[in-house]
């Protein structure tokens, strides 16, 4: 195995007081607009900006002060709690999210807490154009149309269980039905990104080939599971403590039926975008192709630490990508099959472009034939069905903010009447059995709210 150079994130240990966080994340971005996960700017681009409304994000964001004797100084720092985690630093940016590290109180565990947009998944979707949830039995009679949201959450209870050693695992989602935020906890690789783009220190042709295996069996994974990543680079790539790559980061991700996915959007990376999807007369493109030219780009990558192609401005950086060939540094001392398969991956035209199958058995993978891959079957075993139950629990729901605002009242007047003029008995039973699972969280003297970092994004092309 080939372990990464970088720094480990700290063990799982509880931390000595809400004050303590783990070291701050050290990636950095050399040319962000182009290594970033965003959608390619739309004709009409509209911008989305953060509600001015200061209680927006109190519903399920709070800070926690931890206890101190009377008269003792407070000097530490306040911890975000979610629910049974502390939220601690900002370990990265996702393509539609900030990335925290969160601490759960349950299992003396550290996850990775992804914010996301739930408007911005629904404008992703590219509703109507779903697949139903699969293993259900179709109803009988005209077909009942599901909603934006529910498909989203059908797409979340297939993530929630896959199952694969070169795949992050999905552990929950939080969702409060009231506020955009959705929270998805993923398990902590801790060693961080594989590589960092540009770098001077590219991996060597074994080590090249050694990860790069681990992406073709996780994409192999994934599209049997009729999922099109859409985002392959080497920063969604995460070094396991075994030395072995997980595939990261679904915020773009696409779900099909049939043999391929037609995807008419653009969206990703924009130095990782194939030509077809930056072309304005194909109405749509095949989702596998692309993943596959990523996955081209990101072994480009790892043998001479750049990308194929590279602008400072997105559009000369596109029209470099539809017209300019493929060259390889004049100095690169690689094997003539590391070219080969290099040069198949990154054919501009899909039709033609290696397939995975294809790539499983090239010479340069296999080492001739000495050491073949495993078949689909064993790589992939079955095919991730969900039934509707699966999908109304594929969230945790969290408290509404009526919820919050009416225990903070009655924790402040120390009197469990109900502070709201509410006629109906009903909503002040029900408000009551919420807040007393929140008044765990909270202390006697109530709780300060704090916003989160607001993560909207331009819209994708469509």
């Amino acid at each position: 195995m080939f372990p990464c150079h970088v720094s480990p994130w700290p063990s799982a240990e509880p931390p000595a007081s809400c004050g303590s966080h783990a070291p701050p994340s050290q990636s950095s971005q050399p040319l962000p607009d182009l290594l970033c996960s965003c959608p390619a700017a739309p004709l009409n681009t509209h911008s989305e900006t953060p509600s001015p409304d200061p209680m927006e994000s109190l519903i399920v964001v709070t800070e926690y002060e931890p206890s101190r004797a009377p008269g003792e100084a407070g000097e530490e720092e306040d911890c975000v709690q979610l629910n049974q985690y502390k939220l601690k630093d900002e370990i990265g940016k996702g393509s539609y999210g900030v990335v925290k590290l969160a601490y759960n109180e349950d299992d003396n565990t550290y996850y990775a807490m992804k914010v996301l947009s739930k408007k911005r998944l629904m404008r992703q979707a590219g509703f109507p154009r779903r697949p139903p949830p699969r293993g259900a039995k179709a109803p009988e009679g005209p077909p009942q149309p599901k909603g934006p949201l529910e498909r989203v959450y059908q797409e979340i209870a297939i993530l929630k269980k896959l199952d694969h050693p070169n795949v992050v695992k999905l552990v929950e989602v939080l969702d409060d039905p009231s506020e955009d935020h959705l929270y998805m906890v993923f398990e902590l690789v801790k060693q961080g990104a594989v590589m960092e783009v540009p770098t001077d220190k590219p991996f060597s042709e074994d080590q090249s080939r050694f990860y790069f295996i681990d992406l073709l069996r996780g994409i192999e994974y994934l599209h049997y599971q009729r999922i099109i990543h859409r985002d392959v680079k080497p920063s969604n790539l995460l070094v396991g403590e075994d030395g072995h790559i997980k595939i990261a980061d679904f915020g773009v991700s696409n779900q099909f039926e049939g043999a391929d996915a037609l995807l008419t959007s653009t969206v990703g990376t924009p130095a990782f975008l194939a030509p077809e999807a930056l072309s304005e007369t194909r109405k749509n493109f095949s989702g596998k192709a692309l993943d596959v030219w990523a996955m081209g780009v990101t072994l480009y990558c790892f043998v001479f630490g750049v990308c194929p192609f590279m602008d400072e401005r997105i559009l000369s950086l596109h029209q470099k990508i539809k017209t300019q060939p493929v060259e390889l540094p004049e100095h690169a001392d690689i094997s003539d099959d590391l070219k080969d398969l290099s040069l198949k991956m990154l054919d501009k035209n899909p039709e033609t472009r290696i397939s995975i199958p294809q790539i499983k058995v090239h010479p340069w993978v296999t080492r001739h034939g000495a050491e073949p891959l495993p078949p689909e079957d064993d790589n992939c075993c079955m095919l991730i069905e969900v039934t509707e139950e699966e999908v109304e629990n594929s969230v945790k729901h969290i408290p509404s903010l009526a919820t919050v605002i009416l225990v903070r009242t009655m924790l402040r007047k120390r009197s469990f009447g109900n502070p709201f003029d509410w006629a109906r008995k009903e909503d002040r039973s029900s408000l009551s059995a919420s807040g007393q699972q929140l008044m765990k969280q909270e202390s006697a003297e109530g709780v300060r709210s704090m916003d989160l970092p607001y993560v909207g994004e331009d819209e994708a092309l469509s």
